[in-house]
């Protein structure tokens, strides 16, 4: 556990993996029984590794026979004995992971709350349920623990990450330490689900930042901005594959994992001195341009006007059969069908 300082910033805490060696992770859990309520990606990744570091690890499931079930035995969880119902895993759950999804937990919260008895720790994987507690009624006992792990990325990242050697990074918080280990439990367990470094937040600034995230550069703005110029070109005459390459594949698997590997200098650096020049010259245009659209969207998710998009989105029962509706739109646009094309014509070094 370390302090890091980015330049005139107040230092921050940073935990990495070599601070909780498997010896370590065992002490701290080794009496535990981590329950995991739901095994969608992030439920998934996580339970599994952290069964791969020892961690004595249930699953609970709202219920049998649905895909998630027929998933889980399939990894391995045996019916009966590490795959139960959510209120049995709960009950005996010493550590209970609540990671259904924002809807669901508002949805279960009645039934599971009465389970987690004095000196458990209630463990999030975002901040939306207990800072929107409004509009969930999600609001813990005062005498267990309530902690956050919240990994950056996708689950199935982290578990791709995990069985590379890699470790996913996430953020840690502790909101109510009833135990005095709330801090030990959190900082484990971080490093337990496959975080290859933690650093510190609240539960408030985690779910504000991961909202805006989601909705701006990691997925909505993203797409928005390459719907855009793909259409421009394709407007202007140019082929779909000719519109896709410019626009995603050469972003994706050329420029992206250069500014992974060494910072947007450095691949500003690498490109022609066409490239750099326009990059420059436009950047602050776009920043300008996008700027009060994002402060539009962090309004939003403050005021809690997008977690009450969610919830009443969610809750609908026809909610799956929409979203399959609006995803299937996007994977038949002529963009995503240039996409599938583009795929499948890379070289095959990518399928080794």
């Amino acid at each position: 556990m370390r302090k890091i300082q980015i330049g005139q910033t107040a230092p921050e805490t940073v935990v990495e993996r070599s601070d909780f060696p498997p010896e370590r992770i065992k002490a701290v859990l080794g009496d535990e029984i981590v329950a995991v309520l739901g095994y969608g990606v992030q439920g998934r990744g996580q339970s599994l590794n952290m069964k791969d570091n020892g961690v004595k690890v249930i699953i609970g499931l709202r219920e049998q026979g649905g895909k998630g079930w027929d998933l889980a035995q399939k990894d391995g969880w045996i019916p009966g004995k590490t795959l139960l119902s959510l209120e049995e895993a709960a009950k005996q759950g010493t550590t209970v992971m609540y990671l259904l999804s924002d809807a669901g937990q508002k949805d279960q919260w009645a039934t599971l709350k009465p389970l987690l008895t004095a000196g458990k720790a209630l463990c999030f994987a975002h901040g939306f349920s207990i800072v929107y507690a409004d509009q969930t009624g999600v609001v813990a006992p005062k005498d267990i623990d309530v902690i956050l792990i919240a990994p950056k990325g996708s689950g199935t990242t982290v578990r791709r990450h995990f069985l590379e050697g890699k470790g996913i990074n996430s953020s840690y918080a502790v909101h109510q330490d009833a135990t005095g280990r709330a801090l030990d439990r959190c900082l484990t367990l971080g490093i337990a689900i496959g975080s290859g470094y933690l650093f510190e937040t609240t539960f408030q600034k985690e779910v504000y930042s991961d909202l805006t995230g989601e909705r701006g550069v990691l997925m909505g703005a993203i797409y928005g901005l390459w719907l855009a110029q793909y259409e421009v070109l394709r407007e202007h005459g140019h082929s779909p594959s000719e519109a896709f390459n410019e626009t995603v594949e050469e972003a994706t698997q050329s420029l992206y994992p250069l500014i992974a590997e060494n910072g947007m200098d450095w691949m500003y650096a690498n490109c022609s001195t066409t490239a750099q020049r326009g990059a420059l010259d436009w950047y602050k245009r776009f920043r300008d341009a996008a700027k009060p659209l994002f402060e539009e969207l962090y309004r939003k998710v403050a005021s809690g006007d997008e977690t009450r998009r969610v919830l009443e989105a969610n809750s609908r029962k026809d909610y799956r059969q929409q979203l399959e509706k609006e995803l299937k739109a996007i994977a038949d646009s002529e963009m995503w069908q240039a996409g599938a094309v583009v795929r499948s014509l890379r070289p095959e070094r990518d399928e080794a």
